[in-house]
């Protein structure tokens, strides 16, 4: 490790102090803060409570829309979307006209946390579970980067890596699993005793948490596997640092029936089909387990468009919690204004948006329906295995915190 005591770096405003050992930042993607309290309680997870017991367990806020894009590189550049400019795993991209995936990292508008540690000589190690992660994290480092849905496609140019499979002894997970999560852990652990980087990055898949409620068997099941392998790092001395893009909440009645808002639907009846144009960025290639259907939406309406009429009459419909106009939610959701429509749209927590019925596949759906993007899966763990020195009580703390606390405070 290339231990430089006294040492900092800066990226995006912020300056973190050099690693003085191994840092394993997590992000457990979709943890809301109950299912390790569940986990522990049910004594499945007995290293996330010592992580508890001899570190400390705090709750921060996510970025909102409470997606996985925005919040992972919010959580690696220090700086909310904003400033970082990925406010969706999707949007509309109005210079070119076309709504687009936002994985490529030309839409990233600044350095990651990664990039500024790389280039001042750590060794920096990215995993992530999913694919459309990688060259967004990845962008200007040379460090290992790679995703577990991808292990078997790595080359020493493109990800750092290679020979990654047979490193952990596992074969390629299937994207819809827990096991993609797994092999983010398993490769964790196996680099980490191979090469001792001085940062590494996991990043897992939301899976389990979409299909299965906080404290039942699967999702224990899920916490116990994670916290074997956080025990296996513990013992090689390292500082481990948990957080999660976003929480996770059933979108059901008391029956089990998805309560949906189709906003394309209702924005045609008001000022007729197909004049305004309605953006789910919650929408990815991996729909199965959420159908493209999350609780935040946001809407371009056409040249002349009562904005202000719009929006009093959605507030009243059923299940809607927020309507904003695009400065508005510039300002409250720190979002890059030129990256959202007109308006935006936040749903109760019981509740998603959708376009249209038929543009949504739900035969996928083989459990009640649980998905995120709201304000209500906003609360999110912070849990570090060391006590944190000099924090102020009354901080607001956020998820993209956690390097600054894990670097800057920990004991």
């Amino acid at each position: 490790m290339s231990t430089t005591p006294g040492r900092a770096v800066s990226a995006n405003g912020r300056s973190y102090r050099w690693m003085d050992r191994p840092l394993v930042v997590v992000c457990v993607d979709g943890c809301e803060a109950d299912y390790i309290n569940q986990a522990i309680q049910a004594g499945v997870a007995p290293y996330l409570a010592e992580m508890c017991r001899k570190g400390v367990s705090l709750l921060g806020e996510c970025v909102v829309p409470s997606f996985t894009n925005p919040n992972n590189l919010s959580i690696v550049t220090g700086v909310p979307p904003a400033v970082h400019g990925i406010c969706g795993n999707y949007f509309y991209d109005r210079e070119n006209d076309e709504e687009v995936m936002m994985n490529d990292a030309k839409y990233l508008r600044v350095d990651t946390i990664f990039a500024a540690l790389d280039a001042a000589g750590a060794k920096i190690a990215v995993i992530t579970a999913k694919d459309k992660l990688r060259t967004l994290l990845g962008k200007n480092m040379k460090g290992i980067r790679f995703s577990a849905e991808k292990a078997d496609q790595l080359t020493i140019e493109n990800n750092g890596i290679t020979g990654v499979l047979e490193l952990v002894g596992k074969p390629l997970p299937t994207v819809y699993s827990a096991d993609l999560s797994e092999f983010v852990f398993a490769a964790g652990v196996k680099i980490m005793a191979r090469d001792r980087p001085d940062l590494m990055y996991l990043s897992t898949t939301d899976y389990v948490q979409h299909k299965h409620a906080p404290g039942t068997p699967a999702a224990n099941d899920f916490y116990r596997m994670m916290s074997g392998y956080l025990a296996q790092l513990d013992a090689m001395g390292v500082t481990i640092a948990l957080t999660a893009d976003h929480g996770m909440n059933s979108k059901t009645d008391a029956a089990g029936a998805p309560q949906i808002i189709y906003l394309q639907d209702w924005f045609d009846a008001q000022i007729g089909a197909g004049t305004a144009r309605v953006i789910l960025p919650v929408t990815d290639p991996y729909v199965a387990h959420h159908g493209s259907l999350g609780s935040f939406a946001t809407a371009y309406l056409p040249p002349g468009a009562d904005l202000a009429g719009l929006s009093t009459k959605l507030r009243k419909v059923r299940g809607v919690e927020v309507v904003l106009s695009r400065a508005e939610a510039a300002a409250r959701f720190e979002l890059p204004p030129d990256r959202i429509g007109d308006v935006v749209v936040v749903s109760e927590r019981l509740y998603v948006i959708g376009t249209s019925p038929s543009r949504h596949d739900l035969s996928g759906l083989d459990a009640p329906l649980r998905s995120h993007g709201g304000i209500s899966e906003q609360l999110v763990p912070l849990l570090f295995n060391r006590p944190l020195v000099d924090v102020d009580p009354q901080r607001r703390l956020r998820n993209f915190d956690i390097f600054d606390l894990a670097l800057n405070h920990a004991a």
